[in-house]
């Protein structure tokens, strides 16, 4: 018989608090268009996008990070150094080692909590957000901080047509604490890593630095082109919408929560013709609010579930304790979806 003691967490967890941040540059589709052969309505047709938010020199992922955490940590009523746990999800900070959690974690001033980097793509607030409820619950943290933040800018090919006007920069966190009943419902999750390659990188970092410049690819002026996220995007879009509906769909089950009692649905924002395919397939009511946060923001990867959420209860589009169904899918291929009650 084990001689360990049972854990001693809370019942159960919950979204305590939200908060985003969206950097101060607007970047409207006719910048988009200086370097591409495109037009303003076929990106609008092709995405929803019409504009995107692209981080300064100074608005580094740890900083529009800290921004976020302390409108988080605010609006769950607690004190930074109650934090004990800090998740990040990423996948544009360079810095290969230590995470960017540990630097957040210290200039929030939440003490010594646990710190570390998460890399699950446009699913990585699911995943975060998982790992947090289960720390709460099985007593290692009582409060946890779960950021997605993404400057996808520094991965983008402003001359690839069928990416340059996708992404946009940003952060979105939310605290993760105790609760008194089920407000965090089973997580839906997994990898499809046959199709790693529909959604990838163009060149590796060490591939990058030694490689045959011969073997690189180059811009338009000859020169080698800085690593970018390219994607096959019939594949991808083909793959959202008859595959993660279908996730989706378990989510509902995974919770008891049939279409009629949603009240919010938050999908990533990949693109907007995902999302409307989406609200179709998993036949939602009309009174289901939608979110549709890429319009102005882009395609913000991990960041995009939790900016979409501040904006939807900073505009009284849903209100607190709605219930709503959330999932992230994107580069692995990886997804992640459950229905939460909102802060």
């Amino acid at each position: 018989m084990s001689k360990i003691k049972p854990s001693k967490g809370a019942p159960y967890a919950r979204i305590l608090g939200v908060g985003g941040y969206r950097p101060t540059r607007v970047v409207p589709n006719e910048v988009i268009l200086e370097t591409i052969d495109s037009s303003d309505e076929w990106i609008r047709s092709r995405s929803g996008i019409v504009t995107r938010h692209w981080a300064s020199e100074e608005e580094t992922v740890a900083m529009m990070s800290i921004e976020a955490s302390g409108k988080a940590i605010a609006d769950a009523g607690i004190d930074p150094e109650q934090i004990g746990a800090v998740v990040v999800s990423t996948v544009s900070h360079f810095k290969q080692t230590p995470a960017v959690a540990t630097e957040i974690a210290h200039k929030i001033g939440s003490g010594k909590p646990a710190a570390f980097d998460i890399s699950a793509g446009c699913a990585g607030f699911g995943y975060g957000l998982t790992l947090a409820k289960g720390m709460v619950v099985e007593g290692s943290a009582e409060y946890v901080l779960v950021i997605g933040v993404e400057r996808l800018s520094d991965l983008t090919d402003l001359e690839d047509r069928a990416t340059a006007f996708l992404f946009g920069d940003g952060a979105g966190a939310v605290v993760v604490g105790p609760s008194q009943e089920p407000a965090i419902g089973p997580t839906v999750w997994g990898s499809e890593g046959d199709k790693s390659e529909t959604i990838k990188q163009t060149v590796g970092w060490n591939e990058f630095r030694l490689g045959d410049v011969s073997q690189l690819p180059l811009d338009s002026k000859g020169e080698v082109k800085f690593p970018a996220i390219t994607q096959e995007g019939q594949a991808v879009f083909r793959w959202a919408v008859f595959e993660m509906a279908k996730v989706a769909q378990q989510a509902l089950d995974a919770a008891g929560i049939a279409p009629e009692d949603l009240d919010v649905f938050i999908p990533h924002q990949a693109n907007m013709r995902i999302i409307d395919s989406m609200v179709k397939t998993l036949k939602l009511p009309e009174h289901v609010t939608v979110a549709r946060d890429v319009e102005s923001t882009g395609n913000t990867s991990a960041a995009s579930i939790p900016l979409a959420m501040e904006r939807l209860l900073a505009t009284g589009q849903a209100k607190s304790g709605d219930t709503a169904l959330v999932i992230g899918f994107g580069a692995g291929l990886v997804y992640a979806a459950t229905v939460v009650t909102l802060p």
